[in-house]
């Protein structure tokens, strides 16, 4: 794939048995924290959801917290990592063309909604290479 060597020191890390796991749980975070933090305020979680204009918000924030927290659970399995990676992709392209609608702003606020955008595609990209990692890598030459 490439002629430039590894460090060893690189090498090491990314050997150790739970490293897969690691970066895993790294992605998953902010949907776990999310996804735990709307569970226990669940009002929040309606009222979030009010602001995006999704009815009936009680049913939506109930599959909003679902959809994070199982798709970060199935995401952290080795045999699942791909149906939780898309569960997780699916959600986050939705919910940020519903959140970060960059399009529609001016200015500073414009800025802002393109660049918190655009890390939520770098989001989606970081998932589908983890579940093409946890998958094999011998497609990946």
């Amino acid at each position: 794939m490439s002629d430039i060597t590894v460090p060893r020191l690189v090498a090491q890390v990314l050997s150790w048995p739970a490293a897969d796991y690691m970066a895993r749980l790294a992605l998953a975070s902010p949907f776990l924290i999310s996804g735990v933090g709307k569970l226990s305020d669940f009002n929040g979680a309606r009222e979030e959801v009010l602001e995006l204009g999704l009815r009936p918000a009680a049913l939506m924030a109930a599959a909003v917290i679902v959809t994070q927290l199982c798709g970060s659970i199935l995401f952290l399995t080795q045999r699942y990592c791909w149906l939780g990676a898309g569960i997780l992709a699916a959600f986050t392209a939705v919910a940020t063309l519903l959140a970060h609608p960059f399009w529609g702003s001016d200015g500073p606020v414009r800025r802002r909604q393109t660049a918190i955008f655009f890390e939520h595609v770098a989001i989606v990209g970081g998932l589908a290479v983890a579940a093409l990692f946890a998958h094999g890598t011998e497609h990946l030459q």
